[in-house]
This record gives C-alpha cells, sequence and structure tokens, in this order.
C-alpha cells in the first residue's frame, strides 16, 4: 500500500512538471493562444494573449470569447459555433484568415485568426498573430 501510494504521488509530481512545462512552452510563443470549448468559453490562455489583449489570465479564463471582438463580429460568434456543432461544417476551423480583434480597451486591431480543433476534448485553439506593425 506504501508503494502504491508513493508511486501515485511521483505520477501526480510528474503530471505537474509536464503541466508546467507545457504552459512554459506556450507562454514562450510569438502568438496569443486562446483554448474554447463549444459553449465558446476561454479555457486556456497563454501570456501573449495577455499581452497582445490587455487583458489578465484571470479576466480572460472563464469569459466568452467574443470579449476579443468587435461587436459587428461578437453578435454572430455563437451562430456561427452553433452552426458549426449542428452540421460539423468547417467554416474558419483548420484555416487561417484575417480579422479584426479587440483589446480590453476597446481599441481594434488587425489579426491573422488560425483555427484548430483538438478531436478528443472538443476545445477549439485559436493562434492569433498581431499584424497591426505590418499593417503600419
Amino acid at each position: 500500500e506504501k508503494a502504491a501510494q508513493a508511486a501515485l504521488i511521483a505520477k501526480n509530481k510528474e503530471l505537474e512538471i509536464n503541466q508546467s512545462l507545457v504552459m512554459s512552452i506556450l507562454d514562450a510563443s510569438f502568438h496569443a493562444l486562446f483554448v474554447i470549448d463549444e459553449q465558446c468559453i476561454i479555457q486556456m490562455v497563454n501570456a501573449k494573449s495577455c499581452e497582445v489583449f490587455g487583458w489578465t489570465k484571470e479576466e480572460l479564463i472563464g469569459q466568452n470569447i467574443k470579449m476579443i471582438m468587435p461587436p459587428a463580429i461578437a453578435n454572430h460568434h455563437d451562430g456561427y459555433m452553433k452552426s458549426y456543432l449542428e452540421t460539423g461544417m468547417k467554416k474558419m476551423i483548420g484555416t487561417q484568415r484575417e480579422v479584426t480583434a479587440q483589446r480590453k480597451d476597446g481599441s481594434t486591431f488587425p489579426c491573422k485568426l488560425g483555427l484548430s480543433e483538438t478531436k478528443e476534448s472538443g476545445l477549439i485553439c485559436g493562434f492569433i498573430h498581431d499584424l497591426t506593425t505590418e499593417k503600419a
């Protein structure tokens, strides 16, 4: 029993180290990362997301992804997701497109958005590259 408990403690420690390593890698990215669930709720962000958008991780996680979109786009986003979930038709997932995003202060900026999905978990990953300097 003590050996099993020690093995479990060691396994938990290994998982913590792996999770920390993965987050460190994601935080080193040049692109903002948003991971959302099927209800469009933000589950994970990286450090670049906070830098680009002006929100803290705590302010972003648990909120609808619409918070980083201008109203004209945000008003339609949940409908796009609902349509995708009902039909399985991918319009944006698996592609990259230039879109407009919105920071915490309300300012907007051009960016390249790439979306991919994780089959096992139903999560959608958005990778955002700020094009402000390229467009200047």
